[in-house]
Formats: structure tokens, C-alpha cells, sequence
């Protein structure tokens, strides 16, 4: 029996009042709350459209944008709601139709969140892109993910120019196409569309809603799928970790075209019928990041651990009214910074665990103790063991997994179009995550490592595969292994191992040569920023140990502030042309 949009707006919202009444109580949370699973559910109509007609809500600020420039864009639930709904009538005019890809190309700007709400209302799939793709990887992920249609702001439009098949673009901006190859469309003609909008048959909850493409370290990236519950009901867990009420005005350091923008920009601060607020800026300044902050009443603040040392340098105690509620993810925190937010905002940064496949798994929780090194315990509704990664037995230390006999509904479906990973990460009833854990007496999670090789940079998750890909195509270079280099603020960079072919001698030039073929190939977040000339270390059967050097990089530049210190290692800063 198809349940009744009420019924399923009222069921979301009793799991809702649930988890925020039960913030400051994790084991009153851990034993009573249970999954609300729905046959039909749609995020945009369910429970947006509710929020926007609530009396409580409906005039409240769903989303804020503040410019450098002091200007800023405000709009309310009630707002939104009108607006995506237009937008969707209009998306459906031009062509559009339920289960359509659309990759989503946009920056922190309005265009965004109305285009996310109006894809969702109208049974659109959504591939998240960032900007900064060039149109070689923009040509396989069009190919790959299925897209036929491409929203984007008319600079990133022109990149479609040369990436084939049969693509709509709707240009954001702009009075004339970017591109000539494909049809184009503009936005702006959204604005005279009908302000009503409905699908002819309900949203299944196990449709497909999102494609994420996400680094593997022996493969290209991988496509994961998430459905109209996975994410939009499976964020539940994510603003009970953030500690989210009604009426907070939340701020998340985050790029679109991620998965964590979707967590902490979207869902999980619209679950808790927050104010979505955002900063843009040309260069990160953290002084005026806390001014905004102060001016705006930011209550919530989340942001990876390389935001959180740049905000300590610049004094955090110059804040008169913080943020309360304080959180990290994307890098495990340390002790020490941990204690440096105590000191400026008296507040204690709180971190968790989840991967673009989940939402949040593990976390410190608000109200609970937090023990500094951890990430907290597994969250409600997260059955979470860890398995000894040689014998699969369950125990203190081992790989991340989540019990599928009643999984988690903030759980991937799988990879699209991959059989064979899908069998791995999903057996013997257990979800892997491929990360190792270990876990004290008070069942508290330290992070160890990945089971893998694939390795955060500024918190974006990067693949050696992927970058070695690039720096093996300099005709000089006949071997390569990348690995993570510690990083005083970015906590690591990508460093290259390189083995030159016969007859190459290490040298400045050909430092330079190299870091500068990486720049033209790489997507900046990507680029390696440390080579150095080394024979690569390898096992019996001729495989790269980066174990070995990733040890290397810890004992080189543990303490050094990222000099390079040997003679044939090189930085891109070294060379004033690579300089950023």
C-alpha cells in the first residue's frame, strides 16, 4: 500500500524530533531509534515542501550567500520551494524527463540549490562535477555517468565544446552560447515558466538520485549511486552528529561537485530545517571568514582540519560569539588542535568518520566525552564491527564494516556498472569500507589508515593511480609512485617518486620539466607538489612498496615545515613559474 505524502512527511519528521531530542543522550539514540524506510519518498516534495509551508518555517532563511564584496543573496524555505518548482516546469518544457542525467556544474551560487531541489522534485538523476574538471575528464565522465545534459555557468560551458555526443547545456549567465557543439539553453528563460510543477507517479525510495565519481587506487574513479532515500533520509545520522536544530544558521567549508557538499551544504542542515549559509571568497582569508561568521550568527560550523589550522593561526579568540556547535571530517584531528579550539571559542571540535558511499558512520557526538585522537562511536542506526582484514574475525582492530542484515539506509546501492567491486565491498553480509580502525574498552574508533593506498590532500581524496597516470606520459619519466607528503596546512601533498629512463640524469631541469607536465594534466586539487629522484622500492614479484616510502615521507618531513631537504627532492615552489 502506496503510503500518503502526509504519512510519509509525518514518519520523516517523528525520526527528525527523534535524533534532536536525543542529541546529548548517545545510548538513549543508539537503542531507540530505527531507520524510518519508506517504499516512496521524495526529499523536494515530502519534506522540503513541508518546511516550506510550516508555519514555523516557511519565512525562515533557507539559504544565504555573502560575497566578498559585502553583497549578498537571501532567499526562505517559502522562496525556494516557488522557485525550484518553477525551475523544474521549466527544466520539463525543454526536454528533460524523469530519470535524465544531469551533471551539475555550478559554484556556491543560488543557481545551485535551486537546480539540486528541482532535479530531485522532478525524478532527476544529479552527477555533481567541480569546476575545476578540464574537458579530457569531462569527456569520460559525460561517457560514463550517462549524461545528457549539463548545467553550468557560461566559462565552464565552453568547456563541452569538444566533448562529443548529444548533450543539452543550460548556460547560467551569458547572452550567447559558450559552445557551439551542443544545444544550449539558458537559464535565465526559467523565470517565465508556470509556477507549478508534479510527477505523474510517485518517487520511489530505491530510485536512483545521485552519481558521485569517487578515487580508487588501482583503477579509474569509481561511479556511486545513491537513491532518493540513501542520502535524503540517510543524513539523518549526519545532522544528529552535527548536533543541527531548528533555526541554526549552519556554515560548511566545502566545494560543490563533492560529496560532502551534498552532506553538510544540503541535506543534512535542511533535514533540521536550518539556514544553509555560505562564504564565497577569491582566497581563503580566515579573519574575514570569522568576521562573516560573527555578522551572519553562524551556530554551526563544520570544516576540514586544514581550515581549522588556518584558523587558529589567525586567533580564533578574536570572536566574541562562536560557533557552539564545532565539527571536523574529511582528515583524522589532533590532539593539539583539538586543544586550540578549546582555548579560543571554549567549544570542543568534534570529528567523524564516513565516505561518499555512506553518510556518517562514526562520530563524537554532542554532549558525549571526547577522547582526543578519535573519532568518536558508531552512530544510530550504524551496526558497525571491524574485521580483522586476514582472518574476518570481529574485534577491536580491523576494517570498517557495516552489518547488512538490516542495513543502513545511508548505504550506496553499489558502484555503477561494477560487478566485480561490487562483490567485493558487499560480502559475507558485511559492507567494507576498506578503512582500518581500532577500538578501546569504551567503544571509541581511532582511524588507522586505509586498507588502500588512496590518500587525502586538503581534503580532497586523491588516487596515485590516477596522478601517476599523468607524470608517467614525461617521456623522461620510466617509473613512478605517488604518495601523500606531510604538510604543515594541507596535512599532506602529493609527492612523486620518479625513476628517469636510461640516460636522464636527475636534475633541477628536469624537476621542473616534470612538475610543470603535471601542472598542464593535472586539476590544480590534484597537482603533485614534491618530486624527488629515488629508485623505487619493490617486492619479489616486482610490485611498488609505497609503504616504504610512505615512511620515508613521515621521517623526512614529520617536522621540517615541508622543506625540501635532500639534495634530488624538488617543490614546485622551488621554481618561481610554478609558484601558485
Amino acid at each position: 500500500m502506496t503510503l500518503s505524502t502526509t504519512t510519509v512527511t509525518e514518519q520523516f519528521r517523528a525520526a527528525r524530533d527523534h535524533l534532536v531530542r536525543l542529541q546529548h543522550d548517545y545510548d538513549a539514540a543508539r537503542d531507540s531509534f530505527h531507520w524510518p524506510r519508506f517504499e516512496y519518498f521524495n526529499f523536494a516534495t515530502d519534506w522540503f515542501d513541508h518546511l516550506a509551508t510550516d508555519a514555523d518555517s516557511r519565512d525562515r532563511e533557507a539559504l544565504v550567500i555573502s560575497e566578498i564584496d559585502g553583497s549578498d543573496t537571501r532567499r526562505t524555505f517559502a522562496q525556494m520551494t516557488e522557485r525550484s518548482t518553477q525551475l523544474a516546469a521549466w527544466m520539463h518544457s525543454i526536454g528533460i524527463r524523469r530519470g535524465d542525467r544531469v551533471m551539475l556544474m555550478l559554484n556556491n551560487q543560488v543557481e545551485l540549490w535551486e537546480a539540486m531541489l528541482a532535479c530531485i522534485r522532478s525524478g532527476v538523476v544529479l552527477n555533481p562535477a567541480t569546476t575545476m574538471l578540464g574537458s579530457a575528464d569531462l569527456e569520460d565522465r559525460v561517457h560514463r555517468a550517462g549524461v545528457s545534459w549539463v548545467i553550468a555557468n557560461a566559462a565552464d560551458a565552453s568547456k563541452f565544446g569538444e566533448v562529443p555526443g548529444d548533450l543539452g547545456i543550460i548556460q547560467v549567465g551569458g547572452d550567447s552560447p559558450a559552445q557551439s557543439r551542443h544545444r544550449t539553453h539558458y537559464f535565465a528563460d526559467s523565470f517565465a515558466a508556470p509556477s507549478e510543477f508534479s510527477l505523474t507517479e510517485p518517487t520511489a525510495a530505491d530510485e536512483l538520485l545521485l552519481l558521485y565519481f569517487t578515487s580508487g587506487t588501482t583503477s579509474r574513479a569509481k561511479l556511486v549511486q545513491h537513491t532518493h532515500t540513501s542520502y535524503p533520509v540517510g543524513h539523518l545520522t549526519t545532522m544528529y552528529w552535527i548536533g543541527l536544530t531548528p533555526g541554526d544558521v549552519h556554515l560548511n567549508v566545502a566545494a560543490p561537485g563533492w560529496a560532502k557538499h551534498a552532506w553538510s551544504n544540503f541535506f543534512a542542515p535542511w533535514i533540521a530545517g536550518a539556514t544553509v549559509f555560505v562564504y564565497n571568497y577569491a582566497r581563503f582569508d580566515a579573519r574575514a571568514l570569522m568576521e562573516k561568521m560573527e555578522q551572519e550568527k553562524v551556530t554551526s560550523f563544520c570544516a576540514p582540519p586544514t581550515v581549522w589550522r588556518m584558523l587558529v593561526q589567525a586567533d580564533l579568540a578574536s570572536m566574541a560569539n562562536p560557533p557552539r556547535k564545532v565539527v571536523a571530517a574529511g582528515e583524522p584531528l589532533n590532539p593539539e588542535l583539538i586543544a586550540q579550539v578549546e582555548r579560543g571559542w571554549g567549544t570542543t571540535v568534534r570529528d567523524g568518520f564516513g565516505q561518499t558511499e555512506t553518510t556518517l558512520q562514526v562520530a563524537n557526538s554532542p554532549g558525549q566525552k571526547v577522547k582526543a585522537g578519535s573519532m568518536g562511536r558508531p552512530l544510530p542506526g550504524m551496526d558497525v564491527v571491524l574485521k580483522d582484514p586476514a582472518t574476518d574475525e570481529i574485534g577491536d582492530h580491523g576494517e570498517i564494516c557495516l552489518r547488512l542484515d538490516s542495513p543502513p539506509v545511508g548505504l550506496t546501492p553499489g558502484y555503477l556498472e561494477e560487478p566485480a567491486k561490487n562483490a567485493e565491498i558487499f560480502r559475507d553480509g558485511f559492507y567494507h569500507t576498506g578503512d582500518i580502525a581500532e577500538r578501546d574498552a569504551e567503544g571509541y574508533l581511532t582511524y588507522i589508515g586505509r586498507g588502500d593506498d588512496v590518500f587525502k590532500a586538503s581534503d580532497y581524496r586523491l588516487s596515485p593511480f590516477e596522478l601517476e597516470s599523468v607524470v608517467i606520459e614525461h617521456p623522461l619519466v620510466a617509473e613512478v609512485a605517488v604518495v601523500p607528503s606531510p604538510d604543515p596546512i594541507r596535512l599532506a601533498v602529493p609527492k612523486a617518486y620518479v625513476s628517469l629512463v636510461d640516460g636522464a640524469e636527475p636534475s633541477a631541469e628536469v624537476a621542473e620539466s616534470i612538475l610543470r607536465h603535471c601542472r598542464d594534466g593535472l586539476a590544480p586539487y590534484k597537482r603533485i607538489r614534491r618530486l624527488e629522484f629515488h629508485d623505487l622500492p619493490k617486492t619479489v614479484s616486482g610490485k611498488i612498496r609505497r609503504v616504504e616510502l610512505r615512511k620515508r615521507e613521515d621521517q623526512m618531513h614529520a617536522t621540517d615545515g615541508g622543506a625540501t631537504t635532500v639534495p634530488t627532492e624538488y617543490a614546485d615552489s622551488d621554481f618561481p613559474a610554478l609558484r601558485d
